[in-house]
């Protein structure tokens, strides 16, 4: 086997676990503290931490509020396709990918997960983070968010780096 062929075969699975397990964690976490926020802010109170609050908030619709008016199962069904798109997208490109890009993809769907799950529960997704000057959200949406500029930072690297250098038999 060439040393190509070995590496693919060593570090795919290594990345796929790593995906995988990330996935597992982030979301539990997600999806612990979500219960917590809603118990604990349920009566209005708000927590002041300076620029960030924690204020109770829910969000039938998706980013920003965009689709609160459409029926719960068209919201969940729409938000489950995606991330399963970015569950199936994250999986196939493991082989070829960075850490850094394995682990934004696993940011991404890890947040995605845990608001699809708090949707299907609730039929609307916990926020509790509050800023004043930018919608509530949440860990989940924290995670998308850090995910997707981990990804991009992870590609715009890969892209500026010169091809390896293959040479000819």
């Amino acid at each position: 086997m060439s040393d190509t062929a070995t590496e693919y075969s060593t570090r795919t699975p290594r990345l796929r676990s790593v995906f995988v397990s990330a996935v597992v964690a982030l979301a539990a976490v997600a999806l612990f503290v979500e219960p917590v926020a809603r118990r604990e802010l349920s009566d209005g109170r708000t927590v002041d931490f300076g620029l960030l609050q924690l204020k109770l908030a829910y969000n039938s619709g998706v980013a920003f509020s965009m689709g609160d008016q459409q029926p719960m199962w068209i919201v969940l069904t729409v938000t489950a396709v995606i991330t399963a798109g970015i569950g199936v997208y994250a999986w196939r490109t493991a082989p070829s990918s960075s850490l850094a890009a394995m682990i934004g993809l696993s940011l991404m769907f890890a947040g995605a997960a845990a608001n699809v799950i708090d949707r299907a529960v609730d039929g609307k997704v916990t926020d509790y983070f509050h800023t004043g000057w930018w919608p509530t959200f949440n860990l989940a949406d924290t995670y998308i968010t850090c995910g997707v500029v981990l990804l991009l930072a992870a590609l715009l690297r890969e892209s500026t780096q010169e091809p390896p250098n293959e040479s000819s038999s």
